[in-house]
């Protein structure tokens, strides 16, 4: 797996129970999945010799995130190894313009854009569309960096003459009425067989996500069934082998739009570690070593996974500490630590709450919102080492 951050941690742990030994491509030895797999290769992912010490030998080569140079896949391949998902998939994740122009070249749903070769660019396109306007870099943004909500078309010129002017391509978007966000996680092995979680709602802050409800509350089946059938039918016309998360707009008109790609495990997943037959790093692997697929199903009503993001100021209290003390009041809340040090907004764990079995639902507005405020309180304590409610362990 290139990259060493916790999708990689996480997927050496489903390995481990496969039989499986995952090698990493790190760019430090404390980097999260290097703490943890017996067989790590240090190296950038920009330069080929270390991709190729990577690659040596191994099954598969596949990816804790999307900035691998799509030149030094391809040459990968020439080579003879399995590269999964192929390059010509993982371009579509990785170039923000070409997957805008294949999927309304497949006809799927997507907010209207365009692509941008000077400032001018900007007028038209808001004089077309008759809204508000995003800024996205075409690569390499995510967790929020490199995109902007323009605030008028003042706003949308000067950030776009910023980037031009740093050789940063971008492209426009129109800023779409949305009611929240949603994720529809499938996964798509090379034999071609596919499966789909349920649809979930995830929650951003910041550009970050910060929490995920499984499945996506109040959603009508025939939505979600839509967005299901679409995650499958693009990883399918993409050629995508492994996970694939379609990030969705649920438009206040009723629509579903394709915001965003990626072709790895992902954020909006994490629930799958406890809330699902099978998990998506177990799935990954089975597609990526083409196993059939495992059992999607999700085994609560409900499973809320709450993000714990580094405080503004790291408590006094360790974090071992913390666990203890989560433990000892939420005995039912599961853990996910990755081994990083905490500074402020990073993703340094997350807690699954699993609803339990046979009660309630996700169509319960009180069932959904009691889950909700446990695995907010659960993650903030482990962020901040403080109870939301003001509870005192003392």
């Amino acid at each position: 797996m290139i990259g060493g951050g916790q999708l990689a941690r996480m997927t050496h742990q489903a390995a481990i129970a496969l039989g499986q030994t995952l090698r990493v491509l790190a760019a430090a030895a404390d980097e999260p999945a290097a703490q943890v797999s017996p067989d790590v290769v240090l190296g950038a992912h920009t330069d080929l010799e270390a991709l190729r010490r990577a690659a040596a030998g191994a099954d598969a080569l596949t990816f804790d995130h999307e900035h691998v140079p799509t030149a030094h896949l391809e040459r990968l391949v020439a080579e003879g190894v399995n590269v999964a998902p192929p390059p010509q998939a993982l371009i579509h994740a990785q170039d923000k313009l070409v997957m805008r122009r294949r999927l309304e070249a497949l006809g799927a749903p997507i907010p209207r854009f365009s692509a941008v070769a000077s400032v001018d660019d900007v007028d038209v396109f808001a004089a077309r569309i008759g809204g508000p306007v995003v800024i996205k870099t075409i690569r390499g943004g995510y967790d929020g960096r490199g995109v902007v909500l323009a605030r008028d078309l003042a706003h949308a010129r000067e950030a776009v003459a910023g980037y031009l002017a740093d050789g940063v391509e971008v492209l426009l978007e129109e800023r779409v009425a949305m009611r929240r966000e949603l994720s529809a996680l499938v996964a798509r092995s090379p034999f071609g067989q596919g499966a789909a979680w349920p649809v979930v709602q995830t929650v951003q802050r910041d550009g970050i996500c910060v929490e995920v409800i499984a499945p996506a509350p109040g959603l009508p089946g025939e939505v979600a069934a839509e967005a299901e059938a679409l995650g499958l039918r693009l990883a399918d016309e993409l050629g995508v082998v492994g996970v694939l998360a379609v990030e969705l707009f649920d438009t206040t008109d009723g629509a579903i739009l394709v915001n965003e790609l990626a072709m790895r495990p992902h954020n909006s997943g994490h629930w799958t570690m406890d809330g699902a037959r099978t998990s998506q790093f177990e799935q990954h692997l089975r597609a990526v070593l083409d196993y059939p697929l495992g059992d999607t199903a999700a085994l609560a009503p409900v499973t809320v996974m709450g993000n714990v993001l580094g405080a503004a100021q790291t408590p006094q209290m360790s974090m071992d500490e913390r666990v203890h003390h989560l433990m000892g009041r939420m005995p039912d809340a599961k853990v996910h630590l990755y081994g990083k040090g905490e500074r402020p907004g990073r993703k340094i764990g997350h807690v699954n709450i699993v609803g339990g079995g046979g009660q309630g639902s996700s169509d319960d507005s009180e069932y959904v919102a009691a889950l909700r405020e446990r695995a907010q309180r659960a993650a903030h304590w482990l962020s901040h080492a403080e109870w939301t409610d003001g509870w005192d362990g003392h």
